[in-house]
């Protein structure tokens, strides 16, 4: 998630300029990508959704996935259901909105998965031209110190 400017009236400066730009920034997010694809299988309780999200990387914090669950629910993506019992009880889901989303996301990270290899080939590639074009020359040897003696006669 981003951090958001305020304008003088109050709203979110990047908000207001290009509206569209921050829910891609929602929705492409480091944890809204896999909390819209984990929603997709099925609703979730808070701690069996931080679970399934942890399962494919690395840890969400309990702070981080409450900010993204929050942005999602106000851009219309998630649905939060609490329901009035004890202990209390707060189920996560896709609204259709979100679901068509997470569908578009899922598609990509299919994508991913199957071109990895290729984009390993091309980050290889790219390290090795680097690594040929930042090595540093070798220094001059007897034949291009006698050819600079002889320009300089």
């Amino acid at each position: 998630m981003t951090v958001s400017s305020k304008g003088v009236d109050g709203r979110d400066v990047g908000e207001a300029m290009c509206p569209y730009r921050l829910v891609l920034e929602h929705v492409t997010s480091r944890w809204g990508v896999l909390v819209l694809i984990e929603l997709l299988e099925r609703p979730y309780r808070f701690g069996e959704l931080r679970r399934a999200v942890g399962r494919v990387g690395r840890q969400v914090s309990e702070k981080m996935l409450t900010q993204t669950l929050q942005t999602l629910e106000r851009d219309g993506l998630v649905h939060r259901d609490a329901k009035p019992v004890i202990p209390p009880r707060v189920d996560y889901s896709l609204t259709e909105l979100g679901r068509e989303a997470a569908e578009q996301v899922r598609g990509l990270a299919l994508w991913t998965k199957e071109r990895m290899a290729d984009v390993e080939r091309s980050r290889h590639a790219y390290d090795e031209a680097r690594e040929l074009r930042d090595r540093p020359a070798p220094p001059p040897g007897p034949t291009a110190r006698l050819a600079h003696r002889t320009r300089d006669a």
